[in-house]
């Protein structure tokens, strides 16, 4: 009975250990709002870019398109205040 018990402590950890997978890199850099997005054997995006011109530049010829970055630190909606509703009364 032992033995089986610990057989099967040792399938649940192998599957545990294979099943496992590799964590996710983050793809855009937030410095910088543009990248480059070069497709090929590698796809990569490169975040390197402060106007679109300066990244098309780069992209021409090549096998790559320019995108705005969307984790830019300031590339955040500025949403106005809440309106705040008053009854005004004539008195």
């Amino acid at each position: 009975m032992r033995r089986i018990a610990l057989f099967l402590l040792a399938a649940c950890a192998c599957a545990l250990v294979l099943s496992a997978a590799p964590a996710g890199a983050q793809t855009y850099s937030p410095g910088f709002p543009v990248c480059l997005h070069v497709y090929g054997p590698i796809n990569y995006y490169d975040c390197s870019y402060m106007t679109v011109p300066q990244c098309n530049a780069t992209a021409s010829g090549r096998s790559a398109q320019c995108i705005l970055n969307p984790y830019f630190a300031s590339a955040g909606y500025n949403e106005p205040p809440p309106r705040h509703w008053r009854r005004h009364y004539a008195y």
